[in-house]
């Protein structure tokens, strides 16, 4: 990176982290291609983060640390890509559902019975967190496990910590290589995605450990954004009584709601890329092998592509969103990410009567995430019976 480059902003200033979203709809109004130490160019429109992520041959995606395939740029991505997306098909999701709505079923009964809760400890990471060792086929218990990773990144990632990252890097592997082994020494297989990752094949070659781990940081990572993303939906819920009412009376308004409520409050900041050669920006010139981030926040909220788009609408086409990415890095982990959405919400609204706020505002994460550290939650009804939620 040129670090004789000034700088445009201070992406950790006070001022930016109290409200990220607003200031980074002011950057993309004020200084759509800006500099900084922190985080190198960062593009903030639309169009131009659009175009970043169509050109991986300019924009690289290779990382310190592996994370298959999101790491891998063109030709090696691809086999990857195809031999991972079987995961997610639709014959997979379906047969974890029954498994994720039990999850929600029994962290939410908990919530009833307190009256008031703060919802992203209670429910919202737990639940990510379960539905992933679910379809890895892990012991519920090892979620802890794994927010703790997810929790330690962000803090490495804010903090620019190279010892910390690298130790957690290998804390990570070794919790893998565990499960590995208990899968390796059992009498049969059990079906799950780690039973799976042990027998896939690409270019006829069975993945050794060390890429499951790669695979693995990107899964557990991104259920971190789940779970960001869970109690982003359900703080909206939570201060628009109409809608909450809307969604509870016809859930087949779900996943539209979802798509939209992510696209107006991200939980995802940003991702980054590397130069491969010198590119021209918005009149702006950034040299080979510096970094550039992408902000998603920014680019889904922009108003040349989204209608006053501060506004929660669930009618509107988001098929322009980004919030699960775009390019040959689009999310593979989307189906599972919506499943695991679209159940929790179903859940929870089918034995409720109300959902609001109480105590102590919301409290806002801060970059990488734009989730919630806190929210406080009144639950109002009784739980409603299998029967009665059939």
């Amino acid at each position: 990176m040129n670090h004789e480059q000034p700088d445009d902003w201070d992406p950790r200033s006070p001022a930016v982290l109290l409200d990220q979203r607003r200031a980074y709809d002011e950057m993309r109004e004020r200084c759509p291609v800006a500099h900084s130490a922190f985080l190198g160019w960062s593009l903030f429109r639309h169009a131009d983060v659009s175009a970043a992520v169509a050109d991986p041959q300019a924009l690289s995606n290779v990382a310190r640390f592996p994370v298959i395939p999101n790491s891998m740029d063109p030709p090696v991505h691809g086999p990857y890509q195809e031999a991972l997306a079987a995961f997610f098909d639709q014959e997979h999701m379906a047969r974890l559902e029954p498994r994720i709505r039990e999850i929600a079923a029994n962290l939410l009964r908990p919530l009833h019975a307190a009256g008031e809760a703060d919802f992203i400890a209670a429910f919202a990471t737990p639940f990510a967190l379960q539905s992933l060792c679910a379809f890895l086929g892990w012991p519920d218990r090892q979620w802890k496990c794994l927010a703790g990773w997810v929790h330690g990144n962000q803090e490495a990632a804010f903090n620019q910590d190279p010892v910390a990252g690298k130790a957690l890097a290998e804390l990570f592997a070794e919790h893998v290589r565990a499960n590995l082994d208990s899968h390796r020494a059992a009498p049969a297989p059990a079906g799950d995605a780690t039973d799976g990752l042990l027998r896939t094949e690409v270019e006829r070659k069975t993945f050794s450990d060390d890429e499951i781990i790669g695979v693995l940081r990107n899964w557990a990572a991104g259920h971190g954004t789940v779970a960001a993303g869970l109690g982003l939906v359900v703080l909206h819920l939570a201060q628009n009584a109409e809608l909450q009412y809307r969604l509870r009376h016809a859930p087949a308004l779900i996943p539209a709601a979802i798509e939209e409520i992510l696209r107006a409050d991200d939980p995802l900041v940003a991702n980054r890329r590397t130069t491969t050669r010198e590119l021209e920006i918005q009149g702006r010139t950034i040299p080979k092998g510096d970094t550039v981030t992408l902000m998603w926040i920014a680019a889904n909220r922009d108003p040349r592509v989204f209608d006053d788009p501060d506004r929660v609408n669930i009618e509107r086409n988001t098929e322009a969103s980004l919030v699960w990415g775009q390019g040959i890095h689009l999310c593979m982990g989307a189906p599972l990410a919506r499943l695991e959405m679209r159940v929790a919400l179903e859940e929870l609204l089918a034995c409720t009567t109300g959902i609001e706020l109480v105590g102590a505002p919301p409290q806002r994460a801060v970059y990488p995430g734009d989730g919630l550290a806190a929210l406080s939650l009144r639950i109002r009804g009784e739980p409603a019976s299998s029967s009665e939620r059939a």
